[in-house]
This record gives structure tokens, sequence and C-alpha cells, in this order.
């Protein structure tokens, strides 16, 4: 023990102020420069319930990935390391569930070839989020027409597969758009199967409960929080985001699956804190 030096009041407050500092200068470094760009893939191996469900969907590679808002500190180069991350997966069927942009920029329309070029042999498909349909929406449907994907506006499409089929389907955003889940629905039964696209994860409340068909909900618009601490959690949600924030859920007494993703891009402030933004790969078994 001889030689051992005490830690002095003076170095005590030194190291506090220290730690203070590194805190408040790196913590915005990191949460701006490192995490926003840090992507995480991840997989979801899912199994729908219910009769022949299971067997129908199984070894399907379904891509999602959600909120991109295009023009706040992400452009053309994010577009394009996407994409190839997205071929790299070889989905089978890929779908965006709405804020293709933050505010419509000028060179959208470059990005075009970015978005055909993902191969998907089922099917691309899209919604509207609460931002697209707040800016200049015609913009942005005019987007996706060109684009390869099909933009679902409170309807279904059918997919056949092995010779069977299912359905994908997609709302209208629920914020400011003018969403009709029974018109999206009309030309299936309640033993189909129908994957459905809304923005608004908390909207699976009326899907698990009236809607048997909608055997699986994917949704963004949360960020996850966008910003979140330990033990805290997400620091603030948006409408209709603030039940289901982030992952998967099981909803109602059939527990019909929700998958949340906490999205690809930022709005409000260009920062993600423990909340990578996420690209989601879901193997049906």
């Amino acid at each position: 023990m001889a030689g051992r030096r005490k830690l002095t009041r003076r170095q005590f407050m030194k190291w506090i102020a220290g730690i203070g500092l590194f805190s408040a200068v790196g913590t915005p470094l990191y949460s701006f420069g490192l995490e926003r760009n840090w992507l995480e893939v991840t997989s979801v191996p899912l199994r729908l319930e219910g009769t022949g469900d299971a067997s129908l969907l199984q070894g399907l590679r379904l891509v999602h990935f959600s909120d991109t808002h295009y023009g706040f500190y992400w452009g053309r180069e994010q577009f394009d390391q996407l994409a190839q991350r997205i071929n790299r997966l070889k989905p089978d069927l890929i779908c965006f569930t709405g804020d293709l942009v933050d505010s419509v920029p000028e060179d959208l329309m470059s990005c075009l070839p970015i978005f055909q070029s993902l191969d998907a042999p089922y099917g691309k498909f899209a919604i509207l989020g609460n931002h697209d349909s707040r800016n200049e929406v015609n913009q942005v449907v005019d987007f996706w027409a060109k684009s390869g994907f099909k933009l679902l506006i409170n309807e279904s499409v059918v997919i056949e597969r092995e010779g069977r089929r299912f359905f994908v389907a997609g709302t209208d955003d629920y914020l400011n758009g003018s969403p009709d889940l029974p018109l999206t629905l009309s030309n299936t039964r309640e033993d189909d199967t129908v994957i459905m696209l809304i923005h608004e994860p908390d909207i699976a409340d009326v899907c698990a409960i009236s809607y048997p068909q909608v055997k699986l909900q994917l949704s963004g618009h949360s960020h996850g929080g966008q910003i979140r601490l330990p033990f805290i959690s997400a620091l603030a949600t948006p409408p209709a985001g603030k039940k289901y924030v982030s992952g998967l859920y099981r909803l109602g007494d059939r527990k019909m699956p929700l998958y949340t993703t906490r999205g690809i891009g930022t709005t409000g402030l260009p920062i993600r804190l423990f909340c990578r933004p996420e690209l989601t790969v879901i193997d049906f078994v």
C-alpha cells in the first residue's frame, strides 16, 4: 500500500468535469456522425399462425424498409448504398412503408434508376407516409409510378405462388391522407392471407381485431423513437406511433404479428442515439 496516492477532491472534480465535457461534445458527434449512418440488418424468422398460412409463405424472404426522409441529410449516394445492400440480401418481396421524402427535393427523380435496380421476383410495393402526403404528394406518386414499385393507396394486389395466392395490401396515410381499410380489403376474404402495409403502427389494433385475413402488418413512422436512453427508452414518439414503437409484436387473440421498423433516415434532428437505422429481413418459416 506504500506509495499509493489518494485522489484529491480537486482531481475528482476535474475527472467529473472531463466526463461531462466528453458527453456534451462526444454524444452529438456520435449520434450525428456515426450512429445515424450505422445501418443494422435485423433478421426476423417469422411463422404465421393459422391453417395453411405457414406453408403458403414458407421459404419466402421479405425485405422491409421505411422512412428514408430523402432530402433531410439523406441523399442519392445513401440511396445507392442502401439499394446495393438490399439486392445482396436476395429478397423475394420488397415492401416500403412510407415517408420516402422529408420534403420533396428537386433531384428526387434522379434516384429512379436506383429503385428500378432493386430486384424481387414477387414484386416491390410501397405506401405513402405522413411526410409524403403533406408535401407535394403528386411528385411522390409520380416517382413511385416510374420506379418499378407498385404504390398501394387503399388497395390490395394478389400474388400467385406455387399455385396458391396471397395478397399485399396498403392504405393511404392515417395522419394526412384518406385511409379506408374496408376498401383496401374489399377483394379479400377472411380466410385469405394478407400482408398489410400501414405507415402508422398503432392502427394494428384494428387489423388484429376486425380483419382476420390480415396475417401480418408492416409499419414504420416511429423511427423507434430516434433518440433512446437506457432505462427510459424512446424520448418522444409521433401520433399513432406510440404503442408499438419498434420491433415484433403479437396482437389480439390470434397473435397477429406486427413489425415496426426503426426506419432508415431521420427527421426533426439529424441524429440517432441508441436507435440505429434498420433494414428488416423477414424469413417465413
